[in-house]
């Protein structure tokens, strides 16, 4: 089997992952490894197995949570984390995102199927088509894929909105990106507000320090 060995760690791929096809084979398989984030898109294989970083984590979970309380409390579809794999065989693209929104529209039209990948899965693992929306969090390992590659993959697969949080810097930067034409347009703020049309709500990122003088950070909506 080939490996790929990144500092310490070390991933092993089956010889037979070769295309998207095997990569969803692999991934929805015991042999799929518990740690580290992979991705198949453009013919070829993406592999980070950094520890997650605090403020991504901080941030990941400030944002999955503000979302995940809205859609719950509006009755608007799911929002899923991170170990769910996005799947669009249109534009060759499988990944793990910091988070989905999937409506319940789009569950009922087709537009999305949750699957297990394997008949024996009783619970899904894979969002198959087009969510309503994608977060991603930047890490120093991955900011060419969160703010090129899939930016432009995101598009290609008609998903609506792309939020993108880069915490690199003083403050984080956040980024709605509405699909439009011919690619995706960021929303332009007012006062630091940025409204969403599939949430129906506007968001802005606002960043403090808590009790120990760290970074805190609260996703307010209005």
């Amino acid at each position: 089997m080939p490996a790929f060995v990144l500092g310490n760690n070390e991933v092993v791929m089956p010889a037979w992952v070769i295309d998207q096809e095997s990569f969803l084979r692999w991934a929805c398989s015991d042999e799929y490894p518990s740690r580290g984030r992979f991705a198949y898109y453009n013919d070829q294989i993406w592999v980070d197995v950094d520890m997650e970083a605090e403020d991504h984590n901080i941030l990941k979970v400030i944002v999955g949570g503000v979302l995940a309380l809205w859609v719950m409390s509006q009755s608007l579809g799911r929002y899923y984390g991170d170990r769910m794999i996005l799947t669009n065989g249109a534009v060759g693209l499988s990944t793990e995102p910091d988070g989905m929104f999937v409506s319940s529209e789009s569950r009922r039209s087709g537009r999305v199927v949750v699957s297990g990948g394997r008949p024996e899965r009783r619970k899904g693992v894979l969002i198959e088509g087009t969510p309503d929306m994608v977060l991603e969090v930047v890490s120093p390992s991955s900011v060419r894929k969160d703010t090129a590659d899939l930016l432009d993959l995101y598009w290609q697969a008609g998903i609506p909105e792309y939020w993108l949080v880069d915490p690199r810097g003083e403050e984080p930067r956040f980024t709605l990106y509405a699909r439009a034409a011919r690619g995706y347009r960021a929303v332009r703020p007012a006062d630091g507000w940025r409204r969403s049309n599939v949430f129906g709500a506007a968001f802005r990122l606002l960043q403090t320090k808590d009790d120990l003088g760290l970074p805190a950070y609260t996703l307010e909506r209005r």
